[in-house]
């Protein structure tokens, strides 16, 4: 999408300027959201995403800034174009622009390339990594300006990520100030996006209808501020975050209405990551509609588009609305597989929060598992969500607690007493089968019954399994998927 000419000339600039003058318009074609008019301005320097940039001949300052530039525009092109390993290339663009940076001594510049380093962590789900490198980077910025108001952003983003909401709504009510002076309206947008989302997050059932007043009050400043920037795809996320709140407030008709307006943009600008956040949300009202089977074929969806992207974080908002789908479908196994693997994907990358929510849901949907498995899912949620500064957290914690202490108490009670205070005998090949049982009903269940994929799960082949449960198994037949019997004519077309 064009929004402003490309076409720039700078035949009568030395190469020094040309190249600071094309990351210039670079950039400010990204914060007006087209991606493919910065990538053609710095198309000179640059041939495109996981390719260096030629800063042959350059001074090391102006070096630096084109590599700074690139390394930005590489986060950002590849995250819309789910391009796993584009955060990578960003990050190492932007370490060589600090190396430069810190070879001529310029503390503001080495900031601002520290503070485009922390969204890149910040975009894998590494919080902590994060924080840190945001936070080193405001002790350097003690100026009033874009650049700190950007690093403050990035800090408020990923305290709210961690779920700290009260440390990101402290970050950006003391800086209000800061934001309100920004001539700059896309930085203003974020701004009002943010606080709209931190405060969406400690919004209590007491008072929900005037506290998600103020948050679309906010979503509205921001969408203003977009407009003005003339940024389409950060217009599409706005309207993808006003379905959200109208999910809350049982408004599904015009939460469709809004998500089928961020989805068009978000396509038509080709941004897939951006069409993902939409239907993950979409995933959530059609699961507060009770749409399930709906539900799971739209997370699964964003799902297999996050896990291309490497979004992490994304991917396991869009598992744990799986797992919920699953669960209420009646169709535990795959429910419980999808809320686990949500679990180790958040640990992978550091995201102890998200795990946490996992975990928590995990609790919430699936109150039959064996109690020892809640208690250790309860214990790990408590433990990863200590620091959650959000209300609804702490009140889905404490029901939690009081269900999987009601549940594990039950369970002493109706477990084999007298077996467990005597030395009973154990029959070896009986507790083999039933181990072998329950291993291969959970890989059928996790699958959807598919005896491929569950004989690929169990590292086994496909006959064997089959042979397994037509001989020691066959009440578990009913588990698989109905077998497809060839007809006269797949024979003679095979013949």
């Amino acid at each position: 999408m064009q929004i402003t000419s490309r076409k720039i000339s700078t035949s009568h600039l030395t190469a020094n300027d040309a190249a600071l003058y094309r990351c210039q318009k670079g950039l400010e074609l990204r914060d007006k959201g087209d991606f493919e008019g910065a990538q053609e301005v710095m198309r000179p320097l640059w041939k495109g995403i996981g390719e260096r940039p030629d800063t042959s001949g350059l001074h090391p300052s102006v070096a630096a800034e084109v590599l700074l530039c690139v390394g930005i525009l590489t986060g950002w092109i590849g995250s819309r174009n789910e391009i796993k390993e584009a955060d990578g290339w960003a990050r190492d663009l932007i370490t060589g622009s600090i190396t430069l940076f810190e070879s001529i001594g310029d503390l503001k510049k080495i900031a601002e390339a520290r503070t485009e380093l922390g969204y890149c962590y910040w975009r894998e789900g590494s919080f902590d990594e994060a924080r840190i490198v945001f936070t080193e980077a405001l002790r350097k910025l003690t100026t009033e300006g874009k650049t700190r108001a950007n690093a403050l952003l990035g800090l408020s983003v990923v305290e709210c990520s961690s779920s700290r909401y009260a440390e990101a709504l402290r970050i950006l009510t003391d800086n209000a100030a800061l934001f309100k002076r920004l001539t700059h309206p896309t930085l203003k947008g974020f701004y009002h996006n943010t606080l709209a989302i931190t405060l969406r997050a400690q919004v209590t059932p007491e008072n929900q209808g005037e506290q998600l007043k103020q948050v679309l009050g906010e979503y509205e400043h921001a969408d203003h501020e977009f407009k003005l920037a003339r940024n389409t795809i950060f217009r599409a996320m706005v309207k993808n975050n006003i379905g959200n709140v109208l999910r809350q407030l049982s408004r599904f008709r015009e939460a469709h209405e809004y998500l089928d307006h961020a989805r068009r943009l978000a396509v038509n600008l080709r941004d897939r990551v951006r069409t993902a956040q939409v239907d993950q949300t979409r995933a959530e009202v059609m699961i507060a509609q009770r749409r399930y089977a709906e539900a799971d074929r739209v997370a699964r969806g964003a799902a297999r588009s996050f896990e291309k992207a490497g979004r992490q974080c994304l991917l396991v908002e869009a598992l744990i609305n799986r797992g919920i789908a699953l669960s209420r479908l009646g169709k535990t196994e795959p429910a419980q597989y999808n809320l686990q693997r949500a679990i180790e994907v958040a640990q992978q990358v550091g995201a102890l929060s998200l795990a946490g929510i996992a975990a928590l849901t995990l609790i919430e949907e699936l109150g039959d598992l064996p109690p020892r498995t809640l208690a250790v899912a309860c214990e790990r949620a408590n433990e990863w969500l200590a620091d959650s500064q959000s209300p609804d957290l702490l009140r889905r914690m404490n029901a939690a607690a009081i269900k999987v202490l009601a549940r594990v108490q039950a369970g002493l009670i109706t477990e084999d007493v007298e077996g467990d205070l005597t030395n009973r005998p154990l029959d070896f090949n009986q507790e083999l089968l039933r181990y072998e049982k329950a291993l291969i009903k959970r890989a059928l269940g996790q699958v959807n019954g598919s005896l491929t994929r569950a004989a690929a799960n169990l590292s086994m082949s496909y006959q064997k399994l089959a042979y397994i449960l037509e001989t020691r198994h066959s009440d578990l037949l009913k588990e698989r998927t109905p077998i497809r019997r060839r007809g006269r004519k797949d024979e003679e077309n095979n013949s």
